[in-house]
């Protein structure tokens, strides 16, 4: 009888670890989802916290770059008005250096396509442009 007994036994002890397990299963899943539902909104932050870093960041780089073309610029256009007074003053004056530029815009202009155009300025200092092609007025 000693062996009947014994097997009984081990079957409660089973039936009751295995009772126990399910129990204990029924009671820590919810402890569980609990516990992952916070890691998962702790991950979901610490992502968001990132990528507010990360925009600001680029938001700072962004305002850095503007405002280092913004001095050089500044810096560029300080240079060219230097260079402009230098020749206006070699030239006579802002007069002389007008006529420079002038002079300079008439060689570019008939450099184009390959063809040369001459202007002639007249009293007023302005080319004539459409000789000939006005009709001669009545009388």
């Amino acid at each position: 009888m000693s062996d009947g007994l014994a097997v009984a036994a081990g079957i409660i002890v089973i039936g009751t670890l295995a009772f126990g397990g399910i129990g204990g299963c029924m009671y820590v899943a919810p402890m569980y989802n609990v516990y992952s539902q916070r890691m998962d909104g702790e991950a979901e932050l610490a992502k968001a916290e990132s990528n507010r870093q990360i925009k600001v960041r680029e938001a700072q780089a962004s305002f850095d770059a503007s405002d280092l073309t913004a001095k050089a610029e500044i810096r560029r256009a300080e240079g060219v008005a230097q260079a402009n007074k230098i020749i206006a003053e070699g030239l006579g004056g802002p007069e002389g250096y007008l006529r420079w530029r002038y002079i300079e815009m008439l060689e570019n202009t008939g450099q184009k396509n390959g063809r040369d155009v001459i202007y002639i300025p007249t009293e007023a200092g302005l080319p004539v442009l459409e000789a000939g092609k006005r009709p001669e007025p009545t009388r």
